[in-house]
């Protein structure tokens, strides 16, 4: 199995180290910052052999370039933001495979936060990370994509297996979670990761990783062709694209 390490960076990003104990081989999935990374490889005694991206904003990618002059690792992210990612080396899509020592990942395209967003699915791992695609108890912001776009990107993440874990690329589940209970206050699963969150919260640890099954049960995101969702909204009978475009609205403006 990979030993991930999760590095806090910026106000609320996350940064993971995945090392490959049989070839020694380490990625770095999205260094907002160079600094803590290299501070927790020094630390670790890890060498970097490769850099992933999973889009191209600047709190995802801004330590690309220092990492890469500090190990000489190849930047690996998505084809459809080589424009966007100046130090990308090797561009990937749908389908594609990177592998970091002898661990194996599938790239899924999964648009709609940003247009070339790209997901890492380490199958055997059960480790999936998702930059700003899926949060516990939400989803990205839509900067470039549509509702549709990443209603379908969405259900590419919810078809995983069940134990797969959520290695996504913000903080945010307890925000998260306030606005999940305002729509889909009786949901016992929701009630339990919220009270779980909260828990986290107050002793400062982590609230990730999470296992997709749970976010299956208690995301209100992965709802959005769930009848009993849709009639809570006031939307029933209406399309799933629909239902959750109006879900990612009331995020996007809620204050809770």
């Amino acid at each position: 199995m990979l030993d991930i390490r999760l590095i806090p960076v910026l106000s609320d990003n996350y940064v993971y180290l995945l090392r490959d104990g049989a070839t020694g081989a380490v990625a770095v999935v999205d260094p907002g910052e160079a600094e803590p990374v290299a501070m927790v490889l020094d630390d670790l005694g890890w060498r970097l052999s490769h850099i992933l991206n999973t889009h191209h904003h600047a709190d995802h990618v801004a330590g690309n370039e220092d990492l890469k002059r500090l190990s000489q690792a190849p930047v690996i992210g998505p084809e459809a933001d080589r424009h966007r990612i100046p130090t990308l080396d090797q561009g990937v899509g749908e389908g594609d495979t990177v592998r970091v020592g002898s661990r194996t990942a599938r790239v899924i395209a999964v648009p709609g936060h940003t247009s070339g967003h790209i997901a890492f699915w380490f199958e055997a791992d059960s480790a999936l990370f998702c930059g700003d695609t899926l949060f516990s108890l939400g989803c990205g912001r839509l900067f470039e994509g549509t509702p549709a776009q990443m209603w379908d990107s969405l259900q590419k993440l919810r078809a995983l297996p069940d134990e797969t874990r959520i290695y996504c690329g913000h903080e945010y589940t307890a925000g998260n979670a306030r606005f999940a209970l305002s729509i889909d206050p009786d949901n016992p699963a929701l009630q339990a990761r919220a009270a779980e969150v909260e828990r986290l919260w107050l002793a400062g640890k982590p609230t990730l990783p999470v296992t997709l099954g749970a976010e299956k049960r208690a995301n209100p995101f992965l709802h959005a062709d769930d009848p009993a969702l849709a009639a809570r909204l006031g939307m029933a009978g209406a399309d799933p694209v629909a239902v959750f475009a109006e879900t990612r609205r009331r995020k996007d403006t809620f204050r809770g």
